[in-house]
């Protein structure tokens, strides 16, 4: 299976409300949430799915009523203006890593397989993991294992990064785990998550391109459209989580004389929905997920 989506009933569910709207599956993959989408859509209905890869290419879906855009999802506003779309009634974005990147070694993406330094979402980009690790300055690399990967180490790791690729490059991700062979085994499968993580958030720009898309959403999100976000890790959620509760990422919103803020959303449950036991089970990737849905103002 290239991928197994999650929360598929639940985020459709809680998507699609007319049958006859225009919906957007910002993250196509295996189009697994899209196909879900379309049985709930009339023939009136129309959807529009985004994936930078070019391998989520070959899976598209044969229907008048969909169209599948070979671009990052940062450009959403644009990409269906040129369709002739100015608003739609859904957004549904679910967040990180295919199962099919993270199974497919020679992407660089699973801490399991020795393969090149990648991890590039859209491999026809210039940034890779390899550049980030042979050429990023010291308090680059410290700065992102510390902020993308939560690592209280990371001004060391930097310094050992820095000091080993003087004599020889990195290349893969077996060399990049060796120069951290020392820690020790209870500690070596988290530690590698964080590191590759916070790899992959740079190679792929992922918290920038999350609060564009985020933005642009609710710029052409109908009112009472819904916003439907599954994010997979703290920091994605938290910029979730606050855009929903103000249209905001940082700093706070004007309020009126009686102290209330406009609102960018109302929620549709105020805490994150999660998958079940039985979810999980079958789908072990389903762990970390949390799915909150915003309805415009």
């Amino acid at each position: 299976m290239y991928h197994n989506p999650v929360l598929l009933k639940q985020s459709v569910d809680d998507l699609v409300t007319n049958p006859d709207g225009i919906y957007v599956d910002c993250t196509f993959g295996g189009g697994g949430h899209s196909k879900e989408i379309l049985s709930r859509l009339s023939e009136k209905g129309r959807l529009f799915s985004f994936d930078q890869d070019l391998d989520a290419l070959k899976n598209t879906i044969e229907d008048s009523r969909f169209t599948l855009i070979n671009q990052n999802f940062r450009f959403l506003e644009n990409s269906l203006l040129m369709y002739g779309v100015p608003e739609v009634d859904g957004i549904l974005a679910d967040l990180g890593v295919s199962s099919h990147q993270f199974d497919e070694a020679e992407r660089g993406f699973s801490t399991r397989s020795n393969a090149p330094l990648d991890m590039r979402m859209n491999v026809m980009q210039n940034l890779d993991a390899k550049r980030v690790i042979n050429e990023y300055e010291e308090e680059e690399l410290a700065d992102l294992f510390y902020y993308y990967g939560e690592l209280r180490e990371a001004r060391k790791l930097a310094r050992e990064i820095v000091h080993h690729r003087k004599s020889k490059s990195i290349e893969t991700t077996e060399d990049l785990k060796k120069l951290f062979s020392y820690l020790p085994p209870h500690k070596v499968n988290k530690f590698y998550a964080q590191l590759f993580q916070a790899i992959r958030i740079e190679v792929n720009q992922e918290l920038e391109v999350l609060k564009e898309m985020l933005v642009q959403a609710y710029k052409i999100l109908k009112p009472n459209g819904r916003l439907v976000v599954i994010s997979y890790h703290s920091l994605e959620d938290r910029l979730v989580k606050r855009f929903l509760k103000n249209g905001m990422f940082e700093g706070e919103p004007e309020r009126d004389i009686y102290g209330n803020y406009k609102k960018a959303f109302d929620l549709l449950k105020s805490k994150a929905i999660i998958p079940d036991e039985s979810e999980i089970e079958e789908n072990p990737r389903a762990r970390s997920a949390k799915m909150r849905v915003g309805i415009k103002v």
